[in-house]
């Protein structure tokens, strides 16, 4: 009898182990599949189609009467030269109808290429220079998929003649994609970046930091530490513990009423999307304290007042040093919830399309997860592989400040 029992309890146990191990396997997949398919989406979000011309930046052609003039050279038209140089590359192509095909093939922002060149380099005004400039993105994509006889469907049949014979000559290659890190959005998927959503991402998640830590430590202190076990503290632990639950577009709501229509502060800038993800991001910081200040042992509170430490020394001297890592475990995973939050920012306004770069908490921007919902609505093909790439660099943020909370945590970690 005892013994039919014990093998019936191996047997449930051996169930039970193999049921676990199923369901890890099933969740690895899983996130397997995922990251293939991002990464596999993205990758080449991280290179562009770049063509090389000879451009001839002559006096006569730019339109300059004063080479000494910074300004002129600022303010020159750079387009026609990046046109002369594809005529003179292809001489065979005649016609107005041709010619429009043929400069089709290169991106509206290669004049804005050669302008920031000049700028940078005057002495090369009246010399012909040899550029890489960049191409369109119905060519960035035609090029990217020719070995997956994914033919570009939006490029006319002489374009793709031209394309094949700069890519024979090697004059048409993929390079680094040096303005997805370093511009902003815009229409044209070849010149669209991330500096200005990560710029937008850094004020508002530096202004969700600066007010929700302190306020949630302290509130967390408060509770744990001071305030007197009634009704009143139970009502608001309830609610604390509630508001981690809410929906986050509620909390866009409550900052669409109070900062934007109560005290009247500008849509779309850092400073009311910081104030907002504050709001979210409390209700974790506290419970994550309060947590991490009861895991502390009664012991070292009472060898802290034994020897005559007040009960303010006895926490800012004992307490609060043990239960730092813990605190800052829940700061930083709730940080990390922010970035990733898109519908309250929606609500307040930062779903506008920015182009400039903002340089500081009052100046328009959005974030990073809102640019990725943007671009994921647009119809160009090109910005699914930008999309993909936008989610790659989320993901490696949020991979960050989750491997930074644990360093954190196994570093102030003091064992007693």
């Amino acid at each position: 009898m005892v013994q039919s029992s014990l093998a019936k309890r191996y047997r449930s146990e051996k169930g039970f182990r193999a049921f676990g191990i199923l369901s890890i396997a099933v969740g690895l997949v899983a996130l397997s599949c995922l990251f293939v398919g991002i990464i596999g989406s993205g990758i080449g979000g991280f290179t562009q189609t770049k063509v090389r011309l000879e451009l001839d930046l002559s006096v006569e052609l730019l339109g300059i009467t004063d080479t000494h003039n910074a300004e002129q050279i600022k303010d020159a038209d750079y387009q026609p030269v990046v046109r002369e140089a594809l005529a003179l590359r292809f001489p065979q192509v005649e016609g107005r109808s041709d010619k429009r095909l043929l400069n089709a093939i290169m991106s509206v922002g290669a004049g804005y290429e050669v302008q920031a060149l000049m700028r940078k380099h005057p002495e090369w005004l009246g010399t012909k220079q040899t550029i890489w400039l960049t191409a369109d993105d119905d060519v960035d994509v035609y090029y990217k998929s020719r070995k997956g006889k994914v033919l570009g469907d939006r490029l006319k049949e002489q374009q793709i003649g031209w394309i094949e014979e700069l890519i024979a000559k090697g004059d048409m290659e993929r390079k680094f994609n040096v303005a997805f890190f370093m511009s902003g959005d815009s229409a044209e998927p070849e010149l669209a970046g991330i500096l200005g959503t990560l710029l937008g991402s850094i004020f508002t998640l530096s202004i969700t930091l600066s007010l929700s830590f302190p306020i949630g430590v302290a509130a967390a202190i408060y509770l744990e530490e001071y305030a007197p076990r009634n009704k009143f503290t139970d009502f608001i632990e309830v609610n604390i513990n509630n508001l981690a639950a809410v929906p986050s577009v509620i909390f866009g709501l409550l900052g669409l009423a109070i900062f934007i229509n109560l005290f009247h502060l500008p849509r779309s800038i850092p400073l009311v999307g910081g104030l907002v993800l504050t709001l979210i991001t409390l209700p974790t910081i506290i419970i994550s304290s309060r947590v991490a200040i009861k895991s502390v042992p009664p012991s070292i509170r009472e060898a802290a007042l034994g020897i005559g430490a007040s009960k303010m020394q006895t926490i800012l001297h004992h307490v609060l040093p043990l239960a730092l890592p813990g605190m800052l475990t829940g700061a930083i995973i709730g940080m990390a919830h922010a970035l990733g939050e898109t519908a309250p920012l929606l609500m307040i306004g930062m779903v506008a399309f920015v182009m400039d770069i903002p340089d500081s908490i009052h100046s328009a921007a959005t974030v990073l997860p809102v640019q990725i919902f943007l671009w994921s609505d647009s119809p160009e093909r090109a910005f699914v592989e930008r999309t993909s790439a936008a989610i790659m660099v989320l993901l490696m943020f949020l991979i960050c400040m989750n491997t930074l909370a644990v360093v954190l945590r196994k570093r102030l970690e003091r064992r007693w």
